[in-house]
């Protein structure tokens, strides 16, 4: 493509299956200097034009195919989306009018005099205005000679609705007085004098139920791009001429200089002229540790200034700022995952024709045998109905609404029904370290006294001097002497040193707590020993600070983030369901491998970058291998996306959450243990749905050609397969966590 080209994110609607997005796609290709790739589960087309081509173009091409296309607008919450709200609506009507259908059909006592006729005005909008979709996406499809599961539903609706129209007006269904038993027993008949208005609005309602669940999922698609693009600064105190003003961060340029004060987010990704901080990074990287930055050191936009006022100078603004590439990398590796069509729809792609050809065969063997018109047309109808799609359109939802229903109570959401594919092919699971295996909090976990020092008194002193201080290091101090001392005493006197420590009075002693250059400036140096414990500390990743009071280094205290008391057992379990476990981790390989060893992991990527999580991910699937990830910072959001399922803790990033296709809201690798359990076992029961709902069609549709099998009979088949599919699902109600003390 030439410099002069353009590139298109265009919003496509009226997309209910792969092959739509698949015909589009072809249908935009056929234009000269178009390439063009169109997604489903985003509903979205990427294409680049040539010079020449205008977007109208496009979107006109995308309209004779028979669907919508428009530029990217802003995305309307899902209860605000008109085309969202529609559904629902339809939904709300279609049950609302089908349960006094189904019930008056059902039970006999119910059936007043009349009652068929006011079945059909209930009936009638349901099957024309609330299955309205179906019925349109069957005609579009059969424009093009392709046939889906709205053909299926389509096809079913009409001609229950129809037959049920023909036996009101000209057989005797119509008739006052009537009733209708529901009974299994086999009775060969005309049948023109059984209505079927149950099955079509039944089927109406429950499609459309399955359809409003699939919305509702799509819907939420960008959520991770707009967690990303919440999360950096709105405003900016920008300095020109000597003047610092506030205003839109729209107007920052590169090569502007602007304020960052204490407990503010950097506008944008720059280098520090003035000031010393330390910058928490967390909720970009998913690092606990605050970063110390002076004059000269780079920052990224979004972090945090925990401690002093910087003055800073742009270096990348916009879509160029580490936060626009991050959210970039999220929407490729989404647009790039392929979506699996649902197995219904491969299903329905054989079995819709199929069914077809048996009607017509049936209809015609009738009249050549001699049969009579009305016996021929009973049979090929109830051929038709015995395919009515109503447990195959249970199946999925059914299944779904009970496990995710189930996971919820466990602490595991699951987003939708295309995640649980993925479940069953993982035999890879990448972990982050930070917040993931570990806690992602700081702690005090190691206290090293000089010889005749007490321990319990380095750390008194430490903290009560720490307790003055904000920064994430000094609190798990404080936190820890907390723990096992109790009170602390008061401070006075106390200066922080940007980056380098703190110092005051405590109890009368001149107190210094931070890194030995401090200490230094006070001709203050550890022996052998302290020197060993901090750079013991240092190579494990661990962050130590150096104590020392009245001209005497006294100790060194050792904060690190822990590693979560359920993870080895977890990973055990992880091992158990066939996984391999990858520890991912930015830590050198002699602390990756000490935590890796804990826990139980063979396999560690150290030392990687958060721009090269979604490298190794790509690495193990270019091994063949199948990947889950399991993350919970910002810079786990495209990882989890390129992953073949994205696992994302609650106690995480909103960034990676939305990324992620299962989110644990425990927090820990138990829930990752049980979101897999219980995918796999709700897809089980999806498959298993789906197998004995068109185990019913196989069986009965001989019955039905061989006229043994009336259409009342048939419609009682399948509302059984209806019945069996919803007891099936139940069962996942019975689906225990595998964590051992869970409340369920």
């Amino acid at each position: 493509m030439t410099d002069t080209g353009a590139v298109y994110d265009l919003e496509i609607g009226g997309m209910t299956c792969a092959s739509c997005a698949a015909r589009i796609e072809k249908r935009l290709n056929r234009l000269d200097g178009v390439t063009a790739s169109v997604n489903y589960a985003t509903e979205k087309a990427h294409v680049e034009a040539q010079p020449g081509v205008d977007v109208d173009d496009l979107i006109s091409e995308v309209v004779r195919t028979g669907y919508s296309a428009a530029l990217p607008r802003e995305e309307e919450a899902p209860d605000t989306d008109p085309a969202y709200r529609l559904l629902r609506l339809r939904l709300i009507i279609a049950a609302t009018l089908a349960i006094p259908v189904i019930a008056l059909a059902m039970a006999e006592p119910l059936q007043f005099p009349g009652w068929q006729w006011a079945s059909l005005v209930l009936a009638t909008p349901v099957v024309t205005w609330a299955a309205w979709p179906f019925h349109r996406a069957t005609w579009l499809n059969a424009r093009h000679r392709a046939v889906t599961m709205d053909t299926l539903i389509s096809v079913g609706v009409t001609a229950a609705y129809l037959w049920s129209l023909y036996a009101l007006f000209f057989g005797t269904a119509g008739m006052w007085g009537m009733t209708h038993p529901f009974r299994f027993t086999i009775e060969r008949g005309d049948g023109l004098g059984s209505i079927y208005l149950e099955v079509a609005a039944g089927v109406t309602t429950f499609l459309l139920l399955g359809r409003f669940l699939e919305q509702r999922s799509k819907r939420r698609a960008g959520a991770a791009l707009r967690a990303l693009g919440e999360l950096g600064a709105k405003d900016v105190a920008i300095v020109r001429g000597g003047v610092e003003e506030r205003m839109p961060l729209s107007r920052l340029l590169v090569g502007d200089v602007f304020v960052v004060r204490p407990g503010e987010k950097i506008a944008t990704d720059g280098v520090v002229l003035e000031g010393s901080s330390a910058i928490d990074a967390s909720m970009l990287t998913g690092e606990s540790v605050p970063v110390e930055v002076g004059a000269g050191d780079g920052v990224t936009g979004a972090t945090v200034n925990v401690g002093g006022r910087l003055l800073v100078r742009a270096t990348r603004v916009g879509s160029d700022t580490q936060l626009a590439r991050m959210a970039q990398l999220v929407e490729e590796a989404q647009s790039g995952k392929a979506e699996a069509q649902r197995l219904a729809d491969r299903l329905s792609a054989v079995f819709v024709p199929i069914v077809f050809v048996i009607a017509a065969v049936t209809l015609v063997a009738w009249l050549l045998a001699g049969g009579g018109a009305a016996a021929a047309f009973t049979a090929a109808v109830a051929v038709l109905i015995i395919a009515c799609p109503c447990a195959l359109g249970l199946a999925t939802p059914m299944a779904l609404l009970v496990g995710t229903g189930r996971g919820a109570q466990l602490g595991v959401l699951i987003k939708g029904p295309e995640v649980l594919e993925s479940t069953r092919r993982v035999d890879t699971i990448v972990l982050d370290k930070t917040g993931t295996v570990t806690s992602g909090r700081m702690t005090l976990v190691d206290i090293v006294a000089a010889s005749g020092e007490d321990e319990r008194e380095v750390l008194r002193l430490a903290a009560a001097l720490e307790d003055a201080s904000e920064h994430p290091i000094a609190q798990a101090i404080v936190r820890g002497a907390t723990e096992r001392i109790g009170e602390l005493p008061e401070v006075s006197e106390f200066q922080n040193v940007q980056g380098r420590g703190v110092t005051g009075v405590v109890d009368s002693h001149a107190v210094i707590a931070g890194r030995p250059s401090l200490l230094a400036d006070w001709a203050l140096h550890l022996d052998d020993e302290l020197a060993a414990a901090f750079a013991r500390a240092e190579d494990e990743a661990r962050t130590a600070v150096a104590v020392a009071w009245d001209g005497k280094v006294r100790g060194v205290l050792v904060v690190a983030d822990q590693i979560r008391r359920s993870s080895a057992d977890a990973i055990s379990a992880l091992r158990g369901l066939g996984l391999t476990p990858v520890l991912l981790t930015g830590d050198n390989e002699k602390a990756a491998g000490q935590v890796a060893a804990e826990v139980g992991i063979e396999q560690v990527r150290a030392g990687v970058l958060p721009e090269g999580k979604v490298s190794e991910v790509v690495a193990l699937q270019q091994q063949g291998r199948v990947v889950a990830m399991v993350g919970d910072g910002v810079n786990d959001a495209a990882a989890l996306a390129q992953s073949d399922l994205g696992i994302a803790m609650g106690t995480g990033t909103d960034a990676a959450i939305e990324a992620s296709d299962l989110t644990l809201v425990r927090g820990d690798l138990w829930g990752a243990v049980d979101a897999i359990r219980l995918a796999r076992r709700t897809l089980g029961t999806i498959r298993g749905n789906l197998f004995w709902a068109l185990a019913y069609n196989v069986a009965a549709l001989p019955l039905a050609a061989l006229g043994l099998l009336n259409p009342m009979l048939a419609g009682a088949a399948m509302a059984f397969s209806s019945v069996f599919v919803v007891l099936n699902s139940l069962r996942l109600r019975r689906f225990r966590s595998a964590a051992p003390g869970v409340v369920e």
